[in-house]
């Protein structure tokens, strides 16, 4: 069966809270999705990752706030 679906579609805003690595955010139409899940070393890694000690060496970057 062969169909044809136009759509027009105005976003004023669009405000998402949070997106994992498995989320799907869809606008529109679509005719399947279908899950994939593809897991690479491409670091060449052997053991797990060390620990963080008491001095973060994350800086994180405060953002303002969306309008």
């Amino acid at each position: 069966m062969t169909m044809t679906v136009h759509q027009h579609i105005t976003i004023h805003q669009l405000r998402v809270d949070s997106l994992t690595n498995s989320s799907v955010l869809q606008i529109g139409t679509s005719g399947s999705i279908r899950s994939l899940s593809q897991l690479y070393n491409t670091g060449g890694f052997t053991g797990p990752a060390p620990q963080l000690g008491q001095e973060n060496p994350l800086s994180f970057v405060p953002l303002p706030n969306p309008n």
